[in-house]
């Protein structure tokens, strides 16, 4: 008896494992697939902008995070940082957004080591295996450099400016709900790439929500009969999101001071005061005083840096090579063998 009991019990242990190994299997693929990204209303904005005059080139280097603040967490030392490290990527697709790409052409210096290397590699292995000196410029051509330069970071991130919530409860039944709201905030400055001046500067700030709704039954249905029930749902903006939003309207707003200081503008001047009219009336939160005039132009005049082009090589054509057959050089007469010395064993007698 005892056996067949030990042998069912291995049979159930067995099959637990079995189902918990099936389950383990389950959870690497869930139902949630993979997205290109959903495009917020922040990013349909950033196309929506009419074309300008002329495209400018513009360089990222980085887009840093300068909080240096860490997650909280209870009670645990956390070093995951509070917001995205990733700015850079996120500023190049906002700039290669605007417009649908019709506003700037943007260089990644972020990734300069990189291409550097790879020149390097393709420079020496024509070298090597062609023998060139110094590479076709059909082949590897200079690299573009930018007229501006758009730099900036996140510079705040500030938790739980403002919290709150409601709730109720009646004979055991109740419900409530929290929010709180975290800050950040993001700084975007286009530099002259001639002078090294500050040609527009903005900051954008972009509230962060988190909301949890909760409720809960505990009372006797009857005398010695507990019911009890609870439910809850909570909802975190993604941080990663709110800097993505926050960096696409700093653009858009450098678009418009960049408009105000007379550094680029659109095709449709029309549409171009009333972009600016708008940027002010946000700007100002509506009330625009007397004494707020446009912005002064910058004292560097941006001028468009010619690209560097390689020189003309003027390639000589070769001469044919003429081999000239020498002929063939008159071969001595061979000399008679020389006689034998006197008195040698070898003398014939007569």
């Amino acid at each position: 008896m005892k056996s067949i009991t030990f042998r069912k019990l291995v049979a159930v242990i067995g099959a637990t494992a079995f189902l918990a190994g099936c389950d383990i299997q389950r959870i690497y693929e869930g139902p949630q697939l993979a997205s290109v990204g959903e495009i917020t209303e922040q990013n349909r904005a950033l196309r929506a902008v009419a074309p300008p005059t002329s495209r400018k080139i513009v360089a990222v280097y980085e887009f840093p995070d300068l909080t240096g603040q860490y997650k909280e967490r209870d009670n645990v030392q956390s070093l995951s940082r509070a917001v995205t490290q990733a700015g850079a990527p996120l500023l190049i697709k906002a700039l290669q957004d605007t417009g649908n790409g019709s506003w700037f052409s943007v260089l990644d210096r972020a990734s300069l080591q990189s291409v550097v290397q790879e020149r390097q590699i393709i420079e020496r292995m024509r070298e090597q295996y062609r023998g060139e000196q110094s590479v076709d410029p059909s082949v590897l051509g200079p690299l573009m450099h930018a007229d501006i330069i758009i730099s900036g970071g996140i510079v705040g991130y500030d938790t739980n400016i403002e919290t709150g919530g409601f709730g109720a409860r009646y004979l055991g039944i109740g419900a409530n709900t929290e929010w709180k709201y975290d800050v950040v905030t993001v700084n975007l400055r286009a530099i002259s790439t001639s002078t090294g001046e500050v040609l527009a500067n903005v900051l954008v700030r972009k509230p962060i929500a988190s909301f949890r709704t909760q409720g809960d039954v505990f009372r006797y249905v009857e005398l010695d009969k507990l019911l009890e029930v609870e439910t809850g749902i909570a909802t975190n903006e993604p941080k990663q999101i709110a800097v993505e939003q926050a960096i696409e309207k700093a653009v858009l707003a450098l678009i418009a001071e960049g408009a105000m200081r007379q550094i680029w503008g659109f095709k449709d001047k029309g549409f171009q005061q009333v972009y600016i009219d708008n940027y002010r009336k946000q700007l100002f939160n509506d009330d625009i005083p007397a004494s707020a005039g446009y912005a002064t132009p910058p004292k560097s005049r941006l001028g468009v840096i010619p690209q560097t082009r390689p020189r003309v090589r003027t390639r000589v054509a070769r001469a044919p090579v003429v081999r000239v057959q020498q002929a063939p050089r008159p071969q001595a007469a061979p000399k008679p063998p020389a006689p034998p010395p006197a008195g040698s064993s070898e003398e014939a007698l007569g």
